[in-house]
């Protein structure tokens, strides 16, 4: 066995980042930008009001001043404001030509084409061009596009923008004892639970997934779903990655010219992992209890996916918390325990069978003890994966 740091660094040599894209601004969010955008202008481009009221050139309190033109936003004054002189003036309009400071509205006592300026307190109330950005700003590679970087994306004038192309991911769920949701099960069948899971983080984490037929404990069956991945870039089978006699995914692949990289990491849960290269694709073999392939989708799948996109090769992220509870001392795999992450800190579940999807359902963050971790108290710090945004 090896363990989940060595594990991770073999998939890692695997994921090379892939090709880009240029896509709509409009369709970019979410997307992984992958070339700098550069700011071809300044914003605001011109001197702008702050405020509504009145744009002056020289004026004093209580001085009457004649309203010659208006100023709003898409149709600027084209005139000059001299002494004497005020332009009725809107939020983020231009500012005419000499004039210096806005007058807010609250303080003008406005008569036909006269206003009178009651108070002009000390703020101009004027946004000089390029406050926001000026030309030559930049927006760096790589990174995730969220709805802020949109804004500035669209303010910035970058009508398209070069992504990374989303990884397109085959699953496969493996095994004669599954029937899909909404089917009616056999007596020794369940319900195929691991595969749509999956499907779900694929998506979150901008992939393209694609759940292919079940694959039964048959090496022709299973042999002929291989065939069906296509073009993927990374093919993810459930279950059948084990040693027992039905355990056929590694088998069967390397007779598909499987090119393993490694078997086994020293996890709990997630032991039977299996990764390699299949023709041009990845290939990740995980375990098939729920639990089991729901945390190794967590720690190995999404890291993949990370890269691929062209984030980084780099393990995902975790946090520290202080324990609610004391454990004790972990075994001689790492252990990724699922755990409630409360006002005290991390409170683990004391039911950690990898079979209970009810547990993980209920859990924010996964525990993480170390190999031969010895037993801790409460209040002891110990590293986690956060599971749902926020944890």
């Amino acid at each position: 066995m090896i363990t989940v740091t060595e594990a991770l660094d073999a998939l890692f040599t695997l994921a090379a980042p892939l090709e880009t894209e240029e896509v709509p601004l409009l369709s970019a969010a979410g997307r992984v930008l992958r070339a700098d955008v550069v700011a071809g202008r300044d914003q605001p481009p011109f001197a702008a009001s702050a405020m509504d009221g009145y744009a002056i050139a020289e004026a004093a309190p209580g001085e009457s001043v004649k309203v010659i033109g208006e100023s709003a936003a898409g149709h600027g004054f084209s005139g000059i404001v001299r002494a004497g002189e005020a332009v009725r003036i809107f939020t983020g309009a231009p500012m005419p030509a000499g004039a210096t400071r806005v007058v807010i509205q609250e303080d003008v006592v406005r008569d036909g084409d006269r206003a009178t300026l009651r108070t002009i307190d000390a703020a101009t109330h004027v946004r000089a061009a390029g406050t926001d950005f000026t030309t030559g700003a930049r927006m760096s590679a790589p990174r995730r596009i969220g709805p802020n970087d949109l804004a500035l994306l669209a303010a910035m004038n970058a009508g398209h923008v070069r992504v990374t192309r989303r990884p397109r991911v085959a699953l496969i769920a493996t095994g004669d004892e599954l029937v899909m949701p909404g089917e009616l099960p056999g007596s020794d069948q369940i319900v195929a639970s691991n595969t749509f899971g999956l499907h779900a983080l694929l998506c979150e984490l901008g992939a393209e997934p694609r759940m292919l037929p079940v694959a039964r404990d048959d090496a022709a069956a299973l042999g002929s779903v291989l065939g069906l991945v296509d073009d993927a870039d990374l093919v993810i089978t459930v279950g059948g990655a084990s040693v027992g006699d039905h355990d056929l995914v590694a088998t069967v692949a390397e007779e598909r010219g499987l090119d393993r990289a490694f078997y086994k990491v020293a996890m709990r849960p997630g032991k039977p992992l299996m990764a390699g290269r299949l023709g041009a694709a990845m290939m990740i073999g995980l375990p098939g209890n729920p639990v089991s392939a729901m945390v190794c989708g967590h720690v190995f799948v999404a890291p993949v996916i990370r890269a691929l996109l062209g984030l980084g090769a780099q393990p995902a992220p975790r946090r520290r918390a202080p324990l609610a509870q004391d454990l004790p001392a972990n075994g001689p795999r790492e252990h990724y325990m699922r755990a409630r992450l409360g006002g005290s800190g991390l409170d683990v579940f004391e039911r950690q069978d990898s079979a209970l999807l009810t547990v993980l359902n209920e859990a924010d963050a996964l525990a993480i003890r170390p190999p031969h971790d010895p037993a801790r108290r409460a209040g002891a710090e110990l590293d986690y994966l956060p599971l749902r945004t926020g944890a």
